[in-house]
């Protein structure tokens, strides 16, 4: 973990903190005076990131000093449950428990598209190959939207009004996996069909806690499936078999938020414990936790990828 590593947490403080992940030394403050902060995602360039609020989405630069931020989205009505980028950043998706899942422009900053889930949206996930959002509702049902032709290619229900509360593609498009509030995980096995749109097929069922999965996340190596919950520990879980690898605990009140590093070696985790914590996966530990926060920390967003040389960097 270099220099070139973006970390932040945010949560009801309305603060969003940026830290030194090898050192755990807070070194950049920015507030956020409108809510709490729902979610956090960085963009793939690590220029901006984006602040997921209630009703707001608002964009700050990450390397300058400047506190104000740079773009604002404010067409939503509701909290602002799901956030994330088109891997070239020209646009922005979110989700809302407006009922709402849409697309917004990054060059000409507007909603360009928005897709009626009939039920507040607790999650958001892109497809690796960049055409199909997937969304997941309070209702428990999961939507495919196909952005090229612009509607709902598939729908998943896994169980009936149980809310689905995170979902999580794999970066190889292979595996989907959605976790609801009753515990429980879905795994489906991601196939392309005839045309461009996905296909899935019910690999597992994992009941993974006893109280509600709040995140779950695919390692970048798709190795691992990780969960955090209410019962206050994050879990891995061996992809080979569903086996429970470890158990992560540490945290003394819930679990909101976890993100991998880019070599699947480390997890960072963010609590209601207004901390945030940095895992080594072999060991088991938390190597570092991040205290700064005086509430609850829900969101944290990591960027350690290299980034491309023509974008300028190497």
């Amino acid at each position: 973990m270099g220099s070139s590593v973006v970390l932040a947490t945010a949560g009801y403080d309305h603060t969003i903190r940026f830290w030194e992940a090898t050192s755990g030394i807070c070194y950049r403050t920015l507030q956020f005076p409108d809510s709490q902060v729902n979610k956090l995602e960085i963009t793939a360039d690590k220029t901006l990131i984006a602040a997921a609020g209630n009703p707001h989405v608002r964009l700050f630069s990450v390397a300058s000093a400047n506190p104000q931020p740079v773009l604002s989205f404010d067409q939503h009505s509701a909290n602002v449950t799901a956030v994330g980028f088109q891997k070239d950043g020209k646009w922005m998706y979110t989700g809302s428990e407006d009922g709402t899942v849409r697309i917004w422009d990054m060059r000409a900053p507007g909603c360009q598209r928005e897709y009626e889930s009939r039920a507040a949206v607790n999650t958001v996930v892109l497809h690796p190959q960049q055409g199909e959002l997937i969304s997941g509702d309070q209702h428990g049902n999961i939507r495919v939207w196909d952005l090229t032709a612009n509607a709902c290619s598939c729908e998943l229900v896994p169980e009936l009004n149980v809310g689905v509360r995170s979902l999580t593609i794999a970066v190889d498009g292979s595996l989907m996996v959605a976790a609801n509030n009753s515990g429980t995980c879905y795994v489906w096995r991601a196939m392309r069909g005839s045309g461009l749109s996905t296909h899935f097929e019910p690999l597992h069922k994992l009941k993974a806690h006893g109280g509600y999965i709040l995140k779950c996340a695919l390692s970048p190596d798709v190795r691992h499936l990780a969960t955090t919950s209410s019962d206050r520990t994050v879990r891995l879980w061996n992809l080979d078999g569903f086996s429970l690898e470890r158990t992560l605990t540490g945290h003394s009140r819930w679990v909101w938020d976890c993100v991998f590093s880019v070599d699947a070696a480390y997890l960072v985790t963010a609590g209601t414990d207004c901390t945030a914590r940095l895992w080594d996966l072999a060991s088991g530990e938390a190597i570092r936790v991040y205290s700064g926060h005086h509430k609850g920390v829900v969101a944290c967003a990591l960027n350690d990828s290299a980034v491309d040389a023509r974008d300028g960097e190497g």
